[in-house]
């Protein structure tokens, strides 16, 4: 029988002395903050000044309840879900297709990937200026466009403002994204493209039956990002649209929370919608790696 200490840690116990740093700093940044959203959701509370004692009594589901019914809030997760159905597909399918090619380049490599990447590391505020020169009123775009472009413009257009942001979020991380699908490539076999070209397979079936398959755990992780990307969306509707217009219509749920956390002071409902929202974006990822992952 083996001694408890071995039951409890394991034959490899200096395993568990290395992971405790990090184990204590999911804890503390991680889990901590959300058992304690989930416990502000059940209850009446309200920010009070330090050391006060006051009351904040169990409501139950009242705060989901004014949630759910919350005009706003329906309206911006509608809007996250316009933002995932154009966002992750053009994530997976540009991605995957710019990593195929990129792989195969041998001029420019390093160049081109970095090329890539650069947007991803850059802050937000600073590529915001350039989507604002070239969607604006008066920007690049709707010039070349004359009197093609739209009235009222791209992002104070409340049919056309959101899918302004997930063009933009999408360009922003596509970096990372190619940088997953190259890591994907070179674990695919080049015996499958030669069997497949021996079969009489051209380019684009070779991509289809070999590269497509041989990349699917990178596409689920590539879903899983996007999805969890388009849910934490904040920094781009916030100054692209000057805080979710017009008339929230890009206004995502995370700034909604924002909005009657911070400016409203009702935490308690601010919770519950960060909560429903980790709820959804769990059952969204779930859903997406049982129907990617078939295997």
């Amino acid at each position: 029988m083996r001694p408890a200490a071995e039951r409890v840690l394991g034959k490899h116990p200096l395993g568990i002395l290395f992971a405790a740093p990090y184990a204590v700093f999911l804890a503390a940044v991680f889990a901590y903050p959300l058992g304690l959203a989930v416990w502000i959701s059940f209850h009446d509370y309200f920010f009070a000044a330090p050391g006060a004692q006051v009351d904040r009594p169990f409501v139950g589901l009242a705060n989901y309840t004014a949630v759910l019914g919350d005009p706003d809030v329906q309206q911006s997760f509608a809007n996250v879900a316009e933002f995932l159905v154009i966002n992750v597909p053009l994530t997976v399918i540009l991605s995957l297709v710019l990593a195929t090619a990129l792989n195969s380049v041998t001029r420019f490599r390093t160049f081109l990937r970095v090329s890539y990447y650069v947007p991803y590391v850059t802050a937000s505020v600073a590529l915001v200026a350039v989507w604002l020169f070239l969607f604006g009123k008066d920007g690049m775009v709707n010039s070349i466009l004359g009197p093609l472009a739209p009235d009222p413009s791209w992002l104070v257009n409340s049919g056309l403002a959101m899918p302004v942001i997930a063009l933009f979020v999408t360009w922003k991380q596509l970096g990372f994204s190619i940088l997953l699908y190259l890591a994907a490539l070179q674990n695919v076999s080049k015996d499958l493209y030669e069997s497949a070209a021996v079969d009489g397979a051209g380019k684009v079936k070779s991509f289809w039956n070999v590269t497509v398959p041989g990349v699917r755990s990178a596409t689920t992780l590539v879903v899983i990002l996007a999805t969890i990307t388009g849910a934490n969306l904040f920094t781009e509707p916030y100054l692209l649209t000057n805080g979710g217009g017009p008339d929230g219509a890009s206004a995502s749920p995370v700034f909604v929370m924002y909005q009657k956390g911070i400016e409203q002071g009702h935490p308690d409902t601010a919770a519950a919608i960060g909560v429903v929202l980790v709820i959804l974006v769990l059952l969204i990822s779930l859903t997406s790696r049982k129907l990617l992952e078939r295997d």
